[in-house]
This record gives structure tokens, C-alpha cells and sequence, in this order.
């Protein structure tokens, strides 16, 4: 049989591959043509000479980076805040998508996912904002109770070890209901006289979620989670930015990598090394992926990415 080129796929499906290009043309204009920039992270840059001929300092800016003392404090964070999300996350929104689902009355099923979903178009800004008003020591609304009650306000601003819980929660309640719509479509495909046949068999809501939902949800659920891993060494800037601000009292237990390359940008001006945080952050993000990918692979390839 003849073999059939790359030619003869172009003539072939000539219009499905352009329909490819806007996104190739995207990938290539707003993410390869910058990733030249990477070259940074072994220079010291200077804006009088530009990116090219500013001089090479090999991984002087690596070794500066990790010597700063900050390096397994921002990364430790950042997986630590990253593995909490994806076990939180994973259990409250595949529970709410299995709560929703079996409701019975639509008008609220609807009325939940829509509060649920609400949060998601917020801005972290005005959430940043929401959660100040809140926790603040002299006008929060917790410490107004507090003082109500007679008792002491807490200023949770200068104290680190709750803001943890704080993170991990808002995150959740901001999420929930967008992630939980993935998994419901999922439930939704699932052949209904699978349940029905279930049910003459006299198996209970707890039966038929464990026996059929949840093994024909694995697929979903270890794509979602594949996903969720190339992220681990990415920090939500715009949450940790906007919810902690620049208050170095909780850097020791907020400050992730994303936070750390844009406050040491705007306060140093020190572009190599924070091209080299960024580049660490990157390799980090790429390896744990084909890591994962790998074992996932190995365990049942039809789970895996590629």
C-alpha cells in the first residue's frame, strides 16, 4: 500500500487545518516568538544595550535566586497551596456535581448552580477587597462582631498561620461552581438506563454513585487532574496579589513564584533574575508534567494526555 505524505493530508483536509491556524498563528505569535526572551536569565540585562548585547553571566542569576534564601520558601509554597486546591477542589466539586445531579426538582437545581457559579465572574480585585473589609482589625465586619461580644479583636493581618485556611477557602468558593459544571456534563453523558436498570435492581443513590458514576467519571477526573499538575508550580497571582497584598508579615506563608518574580521586578528592577525564577518555575512546571503523563501512562494509557 502506498504511503500517504503529509502532502496528501494537507489537500485532504485542507479546510479542517485551516481551521487550525488562527490557534497556530496564536501559539506562535503570543508564546514561541517570546519564549527568546528566556536568554535573559543568563545575562546581566541592561536597557541601554538590550536583550542580545547585554553581557552573558552563565547562572550567576540562578545562584543569586537560590543563595537569596527565598528559592524552597516560594516553592514549598506554591506546591504546598497547589496540592491543597486539588484535593479540596476535586472533593467539594465532584460532591456538589453529584448533589446537582441528583436533585430532582429543576427549578432548584438551577437556583444552586447559578449561586454556585456566581462567584467565578468576581474579580480577584473586588474579592481582594471583600476579604480587607472582612479580616481588617479596626473596620472589619468579624472584628465589629467581635467587639459586640465583648470580646478581643484579632488582627489577622499580622498573624500568618490562619491565612492558609483563608487562601485554600476563598480559592474554593470562587471555583466550585465553574469546575463542578465539567464534571456535571460528564455525569450528564452517562447512559441513563444504566441507572434505570440499577434501579430495578434495587440500588440505592450511594450504590448507583459508586458503582457507575464515579468509575465512568475516572476519565474526566484524571484529565482534570493532569491538568491541575502542570500547574503545580504556578502560583494564582492574581489571588495571592490581590487577597495578601504586600504584607512581608505573611510573605513566609503566602509568598509563592509567581508573587515573588513580580515584587522582585517592581522593587529591584532586577530583570535577570527574575527571568531565572521564571525559567526554574517553567522547567518545574514541564518535568512534573511528563512525570505524571508518564506514571499515568504507565498505569492505563488511555487516561493519559499524549
Amino acid at each position: 500500500m502506498k504511503k500517504e505524505g503529509l502532502m496528501h493530508e494537507l489537500k485532504k483536509n485542507k479546510l479542517l487545518f485551516l481551521m487550525l491556524l488562527p490557534g497556530i498563528l496564536y501559539f506562535f505569535v503570543f508564546q514561541y516568538i517570546p519564549m527568546s526572551g528566556i536568554v535573559i536569565a543568563f545575562k546581566q540585562f541592561r536597557f541601554d544595550k538590550g536583550i542580545f548585547h547585554s553581557p552573558w553571566v552563565g547562572f550567576d542569576n540562578f545562584d543569586f535566586f537560590f543563595r537569596s534564601g527565598k528559592a524552597w520558601i516560594i516553592t514549598r509554597n506554591t506546591i504546598l497551596y497547589n496540592l491543597a486546591f486539588m484535593a479540596t477542589g476535586l472533593i467539594l466539586q465532584l460532591a456538589t456535581a453529584l448533589f446537582i445531579a441528583e436533585i430532582g426538582r429543576k427549578f432548584v437545581k438551577k437556583y444552586i448552580q447559578t449561586t454556585l457559579l456566581f462567584p467565578f465572574f468576581i474579580s480577584w480585585v473586588v474579592v481582594g477587597t471583600f476579604i480587607y473589609n472582612l479580616f481588617n482589625f479596626e473596620y472589619g465586619i468579624i472584628n465589629h462582631y467581635l467587639k459586640d461580644w465583648g470580646m478581643e479583636p484579632v488582627d489577622i493581618y499580622s498573624s500568618s498561620s490562619s491565612w492558609s485556611y483563608i487562601i485554600v477557602f476563598f480559592n474554593n468558593w470562587k471555583y466550585i461552581g465553574y469546575n463542578s459544571l465539567i464534571y456535571l456534563a460528564a455525569i450528564y453523558s452517562i447512559d441513563k438506563s444504566l441507572y434505570e436498570a440499577a434501579e430495578i435492581d434495587g440500588a440505592g443513590i450511594m450504590q448507583r454513585i459508586r458503582l457507575i458514576t464515579l468509575p465512568l467519571l475516572m476519565p474526566t477526573i484524571m484529565i482534570l487532574l493532569l491538568l491541575a499538575v502542570g500547574q503545580l508550580f504556578r502560583g494564582n497571582f492574581e489571588l495571592f496579589y490581590n487577597v495578601v497584598g504586600n504584607n512581608s508579615l505573611l510573605y513566609n506563608q503566602t509568598d509563592v513564584i509567581d508573587t515573588f518574580v513580580f515584587r522582585s521586578l517592581i522593587q529591584s528592577a532586577d530583570i535577570g533574575m527574575t527571568a531565572a525564577a521564571g525559567l526554574y518555575q517553567a522547567v518545574l512546571c514541564l518535568v512534573i508534567i511528563l512525570v505524571t503523563n508518564f506514571t499515568i501512562k504507565k498505569y492505563n494509557s488511555d487516561y493519559s494526555l499524549f
